[in-house]
Parts: C-alpha cells; sequence; structure tokens
C-alpha cells in the first residue's frame, strides 16, 4: 500500500490537479477527506496552521503547496515525467502563471451569482454563510474580482491557451507538462463544476477538447482511511532526516531557531516551528502536536515568506 496520504476534498480545483498528476503517474495514495472550511482540527494538527487545500502526508512530514506536493510526486515517480527535459524552465513558468493568474480569475467568474448559486445549490443558507466568510478570511479581507472584470481576464487567458493548444496535443507539445496539470484544474473546474458558465469555452472549442484529453488520466488508484488515522500515522513515523541537506540561509535566521511561515497570500494562517532546513527550493520546519506527535511541515520558498517567530 502507498505510504502516500492526500488531504482534500471533491471540489476543490487544486486537490483536482494533485488526484489527476497522481493518475497520470499511476500511483496509489490514500484519501481522507477534509473539511472545506474552518475549524479544521484535524488539518491544524498536521501542519500547525496552514489550512489550504491540498496538503500531502508521508508518514511524519507533511508538504504543503501544489507547487512542492508536484516536486515530491516526480522525485518518487519520476516516469512518466511532469518537467520533459526540452521545456523544464518553460513548463514552470507556464505552470505558476495557471496557478498565481488564472486560478483566482476562474474563480472570480465561476463565482458569480449564477456560478456559485449552481455550485451551491444543495448547501443550506447557514452553510453558504460560513463558506462564503471562510473565502473571504481567507483573502485577507481583499474584495473578491468583480464578474465583468473577471470574465474579461479569463477569455484572454483561455485564449492563449487555446493558441498554445493549436498544433499540440498538450501546452507545450506532444507530452503533457507541470503546465498543463496547473492550466488543468481552474478550467476542469468552469467546465465540470459550474455547467452554465461552460459557454465561455465556445469560442476555443480546442480547450475543452484538451480538457477531456487530461480527464482520460483519471486519479490512480486510493483507498480511504479517517483524518483520525492519518494523525496516528504521522504519530508513530519518524520524519525524514534534513540535516545533510544544503542550508541556504537568505534571512539571517540560524537552524534550530523558532520560526513562523505563512502564504505569501491567500490563506494566510501561519505555521509555526522550528527551522530544520532551508534549501534552494524550500523550507522545513519542525513542530510538536499533542496528537501527531513531531512532524516536518515542508514549504516551497516561492509563495511563503518566513520570519523569525517573536511571539
Amino acid at each position: 500500500m502507498s505510504n502516500i496520504i492526500l488531504h482534500h476534498y471533491p471540489l476543490s480545483p487544486f486537490a483536482e490537479k494533485v488526484r489527476l498528476i497522481l493518475g497520470f503517474k499511476k500511483m496509489h495514495w490514500q484519501s481522507v477527506i477534509i473539511p472545506m472550511y474552518m475549524p479544521k482540527p484535524d488539518v491544524i494538527a498536521l501542519t500547525g496552521g496552514h489550512r489550504r487545500t491540498p496538503f500531502m502526508q508521508v508518514g511524519a512530514d507533511i508538504y504543503c503547496d501544489t507547487a512542492l506536493i508536484s516536486d515530491v510526486l516526480e522525485q518518487m515517480t519520476p516516469t512518466p515525467t511532469l518537467y520533459p527535459e526540452a521545456v523544464k524552465g518553460a513548463s514552470r513558468i507556464v505552470a505558476q502563471w495557471a496557478d498565481a493568474m488564472v486560478f483566482p480569475v476562474a474563480m472570480g467568474y465561476n463565482f458569480q451569482p449564477s456560478g456559485a448559486a449552481h455550485v451551491l445549490t444543495n448547501w443550506n443558507p447557514e452553510d453558504i454563510k460560513v463558506f462564503v466568510q471562510d473565502r473571504a478570511t481567507m483573502r485577507g479581507g481583499a474584495p473578491r474580482m468583480p464578474p465583468a472584470d473577471a470574465q474579461g481576464m479569463y477569455r484572454s487567458y483561455i485564449r492563449r491557451l487555446a493558441n498554445m493548444l493549436d498544433q499540440h496535443p498538450f501546452l507545450m507539445g506532444d507530452a503533457p507538462s507541470i503546465a498543463d496539470f496547473s492550466a488543468y484544474h481552474p478550467t476542469w473546474y468552469t467546465f465540470r463544476k459550474v455547467s452554465p458558465l461552460a459557454g465561455i469555452f465556445d469560442a476555443t472549442p480546442n480547450v475543452p477538447a484538451w480538457i477531456e484529453r487530461m480527464e482520460q488520466f483519471g486519479h490512480g488508484t486510493h483507498s480511504d482511511i479517517t483524518s483520525a488515522q492519518a494523525i496516528d500515522i504521522a504519530n508513530a513515523a519518524t520524519p525524514l532526516d534534513v540535516s545533510k541537506e544544503p542550508f541556504i540561509d537568505l534571512h539571517g535566521i540560524a537552524l534550530g531557531k523558532p520560526v513562523v511561515v505563512t502564504a505569501e497570500s491567500f490563506g494566510l494562517e501561519p505555521t509555526h516551528g522550528e527551522l530544520v532546513a532551508a534549501t534552494r527550493t524550500r523550507i522545513t520546519v519542525r513542530r510538536h502536536d499533542a496528537r501527531a506527535g513531531t512532524v516536518h511541515v515542508h514549504f516551497p520558498r516561492v509563495g511563503f515568506i518566513l520570519k523569525k517567530d517573536e511571539s
């Protein structure tokens, strides 16, 4: 049985990105369904504060952010690759653009009143109220993009994707790359989860054709476990030894010092812990939880802020 545990929920676009990568690589994983909104006590027991979905657990190691999760899955199963050699750098750039630029615009479009009514059609009013407030908190109080502006930008981004697909089945050529998986999840959400608004693809039929092509990878195979079982797995495990990792100090913070890590934007809840690794691409903090035991929480450098813990 695989030791990969994905903490996610079915409607999460970023979780769909990882699920599809698991299918692309034909991997087996364990599934923990987590709440869509706070409180998330079992999530916090493992991450220490970070609450964005999804995160991945391997024993007592917790990996946050889908960019880092993708890299870890690539290390575990290098073939088929997410990073074809000829487009390795370019595919990462397109992936970052899709995750950071296309996704929020797509969500601004998807959650206009008619889209939100479709997605939340079976929800009771109190749950909708809590969900809306939760997402406002995740945005740090920043207003959601107005639907008209989101639609204009989203149409532009979709045309760019269509241009990239004019001559090839995938964004970067004849083989899929991380760019495809990052651009897939926001467009998949519109196409499959907000069908009343899927007409935005009418002028670019090669984009929904590409979405359907990507869907053929599936989600691999998985078994279900509970969040309590995942916490027990963490408690019984020992985190990876990171003491031999090259230490790249860009903050003037020594290893072993208390630190706090927060997302640069969206989902700003902090994770406190002891800095145990800072490599070229990631930051690792050690923390102890009464239920989960000692865990290492890993973050990518891109998109996260590291500070001394002054509390």
